[in-house]
């Protein structure tokens, strides 16, 4: 198949592309390298992926709709994975136009131009942010959107809303992934299983928000990518529109307390730990109900959080 993969440059888009290439895809990939965190990283995601035939890459911005029209008037797509996004959940309180701009614009521009173009099959990275505070507990995809705490989380909620618009007017195909505490070797530098490993190699302050009850469903990169190919398999076997969400998570949520626990097991130093409050926008829980995705995407995470944090340390050390 000719995938289009926005964000491909990122954690999970570099992994998805390089995935996609040795399956012997073609990808065209697009990033806008944002300063969130240093360019450099991402380079370093590209550079294998650039040496491959199967693979062309596009620098803009997703809201340039000139620049957008470009590629769809040059490519016919059989599958669009939109992964492009603005991230950080404390940071969307502080910048929320930033968010609408990246989030929201981009993906109605994509959407405009899916429709214009014919290209009518979308894979949309969505967040376990859009939970909020639910108290339904494991999260389900039939949650309603009336417990958000962030603007990242309310930038998804509306990109969904989107989604489902389009799929009701012009029958865009579009499977919603909800994707929850993604990590792994690549992982993003400003997320927390990233500085805590980095923190305990180099003996440094890990900065705890709260008691240390705060859980996460945390999701190895590889289930994750195994995941979004369920969806790409899914949607471009249809014979019909489909509008569709699932959970991508683990669903196993682990505390903060019993993720530092097990980073001291995997690297063998007891972690320097400073207490702080809670901060505006973070959730006290996620937990992901997996089971649709299992029987509809063919969904199953296998690694489990030792094993993955085995993983990524050995990366961790490499780069430090």
């Amino acid at each position: 198949m000719k995938i289009l993969v926005t964000g491909c440059a990122g954690f999970i888009g570099s992994q998805l592309t390089a995935r996609l290439i040795k399956e012997k895809h073609s990808v065209i990939g697009i990033d806008n390298f944002d300063p969130f965190y240093d360019r450099k990283i991402k380079e370093g995601n590209l550079t294998p992926l650039k040496k491959s035939e199967g693979f062309e890459f596009h620098e803009f911005n997703l809201e340039d709709e000139h620049k957008l029209r470009r590629i769809f008037d040059t490519h016919r797509f059989d599958v669009i994975v939109h992964l492009a996004a603005k991230a950080g959940v404390r940071p969307s309180l502080k910048d929320p136009l930033a968010y609408v701009d990246a989030n929201v614009k981009a993906t109605v521009n994509i959407l405009n131009e899916m429709q214009k173009s014919g290209n009518t099959k979308m894979v949309f990275a969505s967040s376990s942010s859009i939970y909020g505070k639910s108290k339904e507990i494991p999260f389900k995809e039939s949650t309603t959107f009336d417990k958000s705490i962030s603007v990242y989380a309310t930038s998804k909620q509306s990109c969904e809303l989107y989604n489902q618009m389009f799929f009701n007017l012009y029958n865009l195909s579009i499977i919603n992934l909800r994707f929850f505490t993604v990590y792994g070797p690549g992982q993003r530098p400003d997320l927390a299983i990233h500085k805590f490993l980095k923190a305990n190699l180099k003996g440094d302050t890990i900065n705890v928000f709260g008691d240390g009850s705060m859980a996460r469903d945390y999701t190895f990169v590889e289930d994750t990518v195994s995941g979004i190919k369920g969806a790409i398999e899914r949607i471009s076997t249809s014979s019909r529109p489909v509008y569709e969400t699932y959970n991508l998570g683990n669903s196993t949520p682990i505390s903060l307390k019993q993720l530092l626990s097990t980073i001291e097991k995997v690297t063998g130093k007891k972690n320097v730990i400073k207490n702080l409050p809670i901060p505006l926008g973070d959730v006290p829980i996620t937990f992901a109900d997996i089971e649709n995705s299992k029987k509809y995407l063919g969904y199953n995470p296998q690694t489990k959080l030792e094993d993955g944090l085995k993983v990524m340390n050995e990366w961790i050390k490499s780069i430090y």
